[in-house]
């Protein structure tokens, strides 16, 4: 027995790749109602989910439709239902106006994301050279045994910890400063590491992308030895809809 597998929602006339394959190699097609279409693969109904080649494919599907000039609205992995008629009547029926005013508002467009982290060394040094505070209890955890220097460490963590902090707020903000005028929309996501100065989902034109690209690299050329940027894109525009299933 099989079910259905959804990986997003799409315009009904979208020409699908034809080569496209989701989980386990299964073929993706559409189930078109109106004016939308899913995209779904078979799935074998007591198939569990989770690895991390399943959600790779998950996420192939739906990069191969925007990399074909679709424009798809993504769905959390994991979604299922029980057939081509429940994909009908238990989501795009109900669903259609909401869905279709979501594609016409992201037509056109494409998401790329940016990822900033400090290289640590040189933020570090900058902090030393930067701050007389830091420098003086810098110099002087040095020259002192580690237990006479206990608290003058731990201050010296502190005061590191805030300059960072304050570093991360200002280049993470110029750095939003320089890209998002560029974009229609920006998405910040929550950083996970101590390091990181930005996450961020830009959704641009596809006709600016490569003008977008080539401020990315002036951007980079200008923090370079201080700050790594990460590029991916286009991709599916996962920051910039609300997520139906």
């Amino acid at each position: 027995m099989t079910v259905q597998y959804v990986y997003g929602v799409t315009d009904a006339d979208v020409e699908v790749p034809g080569t496209l394959t989701g989980i386990d190699g299964q073929e993706v097609s559409l189930v078109t109602h109106g004016r939308c279409a899913a995209l779904v693969s078979d799935l074998a109904a007591d198939r569990p989910l989770g690895t991390r080649d399943d959600l790779m494919a998950h996420q192939a599907v739906l990069q191969q439709v925007v990399e074909a000039g679709g424009t798809v609205l993504p769905f959390r992995f994991g979604g299922a239902l029980t057939d081509r008629d429940a994909v009908v009547e238990e989501l795009l029926s109900p669903h259609e106006d909401t869905f279709v005013e979501q594609l016409g508002s992201l037509r056109g467009q494409v998401e790329v994301r940016i990822k900033a982290r400090y290289v640590e060394d040189a933020v570090l040094r900058e902090m030393v050279q930067d701050e007389p505070e830091i420098a003086e209890l810098n110099q002087r955890v040095r020259e002192l045994p580690e237990d006479a220097a206990y608290y003058d460490r731990v201050r010296l963590g502190e005061l590191i910890a805030q300059a960072f902090t304050r570093r991360r707020e200002n280049d993470g903000q110029g750095l939003l400063d320089a890209l998002a005028p560029r974009a229609t929309a920006v998405a910040q996501r929550e950083l996970s590491r101590e390091d990181d100065v930005l996450d961020a989902g830009f959704l641009i034109d596809r006709k600016e992308r490569e003008e977008f690209e080539k401020l990315v690299d002036e951007v980079g050329k200008e923090i370079d030895g201080r700050i790594r940027l990460r590029f991916a894109g286009p991709l599916p525009p996962y920051d910039f809809v609300g997520q139906e299933s």
